[in-house]
């Protein structure tokens, strides 16, 4: 008997659900996955989210997972990728005791999830100490914080914001330094090759992505200390 599958796919504005843009290239990459897997039935049913990615509010999710425990069905995500850094959107996932799977990363499993989620929450938590620290260290060199009536932001404001991105990529790659060694001890050295290396181990870019490039991991290793980085990586 060929297994059942129920699709969920998001998008994060009002818009773009009404638009439809985002939605084709989702539904398309869930019925490839589905097909690749022998799937020969339509899904049982599609739930689309139009919700911000910050948000832990998810009803259509809800909806979904409840369908699957019902009907057996297997959750199918069309863009995990997308979704990484929302720990409440990753913890429902791993503990719903529905069987899942994302068609941008099949290799996902709960375990890998649970640790994802655990990454998500620590970088949340990062990211807002290190904002507040950039905005107290501006506010104390006397900066005015917030901005201006010509709705751009102050100099101040300016300069906590590019404090705030370099903190949350410095902190991105500080988490990702033991990967690197690890890469390294397995003879992975080159740029290239770490890129290869953490997309074999379901390791995402800051932004989410699967998929790595030289340059992203040029970047990673950019903020390494000198002593973390490697004369061989080119």
């Amino acid at each position: 008997m060929s297994p059942r599958f129920v699709t969920y796919l998001r998008v994060s504005t009002k818009r773009q659900g009404q638009s439809g843009l985002g939605l084709e290239a989702q539904r398309a990459a869930c019925a490839k996955y589905i097909s690749g897997v022998g799937g020969d039935l339509p899904p049982l049913a599609e739930f689309v989210e139009v919700e911000s990615g910050k948000k832990s509010t998810r009803p259509e999710l809800r909806k979904a997972l409840e369908l699957c425990r019902v009907t057996g069905a297997i959750l199918v995500i069309a863009k995990l990728d997308r979704l990484a850094r929302n720990a409440a959107f990753l913890l429902s996932l791993r503990d719903s005791g529905v069987d899942f799977v994302a068609a941008d990363m099949p290799q996902a499993n709960r375990l890998l999830v649970g640790i994802m989620a655990l990454v998500a929450e620590q970088e949340r938590e990062m990211i807002s100490e290190r904002t507040r620290a950039a905005l107290a260290a501006a506010k104390a060199r006397g900066m005015k914080l917030g901005g201006d009536r010509g709705g751009r932001a102050s100099p101040a404001a300016q300069a906590a914001g590019t404090a705030a991105r370099r903190a949350r990529a410095d902190a991105f790659a500080a988490r990702l330094a033991p990967h690197v060694s690890k890469a390294r001890q397995e003879n992975f050295t080159s740029l290239r090759q770490i890129a290869a290396y953490f997309e074999a181990k379901g390791i995402v870019t800051a932004t989410g992505r699967a998929v790595w490039t030289p340059k992203a991991v040029a970047n990673v290793l950019g903020r390494l200390p000198v002593s973390a980085r490697s004369e061989q990586t080119i």
